[in-house]
């Protein structure tokens, strides 16, 4: 989508289910071998009673609705801020929406992003802005 494709309100979505081969992976990419990721018997004495996802490995999910929806390939991703609401535990199904806030300016927009599991618990709230794709020229 180009910037003057888009309008105050339009979304996208992408939902997943976090898996435990998903947050070994993550750790493995990132190196965040948090116990309270990886370790179930850590994870177990902690406030949350058992392991959780890594926080940005779900947080990602709105780069996936970002790179393949709205605005979609070739748009580049300005800036995100996070706010991590409720944890997420593997098989968990996070749908990740975006939601358009504001057309500003030099053609970027903003978005808010919004993360819920199964049961409609909003687990990450945030704001993302990008760029979308340029129209190409007319020759």
């Amino acid at each position: 989508m180009y910037y003057d494709e888009m309008k105050v309100g339009d979304s996208a979505s992408f939902a997943k289910t976090i898996t435990d081969t998903d947050i070994y992976n993550f750790a493995g990419v990132t190196g965040d071998f948090n116990p309270a990721h990886v370790n179930q018997v850590y994870a177990a004495a902690t406030p949350f009673g058992g392991r959780i996802a890594h926080g940005m490995l779900c947080g990602s999910l709105f780069s996936t609705v970002f790179g393949t929806q709205m605005p979609g390939l070739g748009s580049i991703y300005v800036a995100q801020s996070l706010s991590f609401r409720a944890p997420v535990k593997p098989g968990d199904t996070i749908t990740a929406t975006v939601t358009v806030k504001e057309l500003a300016e030099k053609g970027r927009v903003i978005f808010d992003t919004t993360a819920t599991n199964q049961d409609g618990t909003v687990v990450i709230t945030g704001e993302a802005t990008l760029l979308p794709p340029r129209r190409p020229k007319a020759e």
